[in-house]
């Protein structure tokens, strides 16, 4: 895949330096092909940080990246300064004020979500899979802002490319233990075949950014599992039986 990355940006997070990459433009190869940034893939350890490497300057070139060990966690932490790869925090999203730090969130399907208060320079980025998201890692991301200055009613979000409701199949289970949180969750589910649903995780993920008090939301509507070209996707790569997917990238910094 030799074409230039793509850097898909959200009219809601205005100049803040931001984008939520896919995986065009890298120099893996095989399963991995194109921009993979993902450690824990097998892909070559050179070729991940070439990729990174390529990631961080198509954004805020000469930034310093920092990204974290994801655990699908409601966590957040704020960032003073870089860590070395193997310290980085267990954790699912991030956040600080200081620039020249640009925030990484990794994503194969997940909801990749970005956060910016301009006007008190506070920025944050959050890995929302259905673990995260209804365990409230966009509400901690939010609450870790505002320990730095930020003001939730100033603050901006975006939702960038996950895999869309179309895509992603769900059992009786999961359906119950949405419901089970609120009974109004049902909104996000879709009849499908018997004993299934079709959940909208982005849609999820914006109520509750919404229900936490974020006037501006911005969804981006782009399909990991249905975009080969584009995307890398964990649930596609698993039903292709494939030993292995690459992570995708999106980042938000500080100038």
């Amino acid at each position: 895949m030799s074409a230039a990355i793509d850097v898909h940006r959200a009219s809601a997070l205005g100049d803040i330096p931001h984008g939520f990459l896919g995986r065009r433009g890298g120099v893996s190869q095989g399963m991995h092909a194109g921009l993979n940034v993902g450690p824990g893939s097998d892909d070559e350890a050179e070729a991940v940080a070439e990729n990174r490497r390529r990631a961080r300057e198509a954004v805020l070139p000469g930034a310093r990246l920092v990204t974290l060990y994801q655990v699908h966690s409601a966590d957040a932490v704020t960032i003073v300064e870089p860590f070395e790869e193997r310290l980085r925090p267990r954790a699912d999203a991030l956040v600080t004020d200081r620039p020249g730090l640009l925030l990484g969130i990794l994503t194969a399907d997940c909801a990749p979500v970005l956060f910016a208060d301009p006007q008190a320079g506070v920025i944050g980025a959050a890995h929302a899979g259905w673990k995260g998201a209804i365990g409230g890692v966009t509400d901690s991301t939010i609450a870790a802002m505002e320990m730095l200055g930020a003001q939730r009613d100033r603050i901006a979000a975006a939702i960038g490319p996950c895999i869309a409701r179309a895509s992603y199949e769900v059992d009786d289970g999961f359906l119950q233990r949405f419901c089970a949180e609120d009974p109004e969750n049902e909104r996000f589910f879709a009849a499908g075949r018997p004993g299934h649903h079709q959940f909208d995780l982005e849609a999820y993920v914006a109520h509750r950014l919404a229900s936490a008090g974020i006037r501006q939301v911005e969804l981006l509507g782009l399909d990991t599992y249905a975009d080969a070209d584009r995307f890398f996707s964990y649930r596609r790569a698993t039903h292709r039986g494939e030993p292995d997917y690459g992570r995708q990238i999106s980042l938000i910094g500080l100038a």
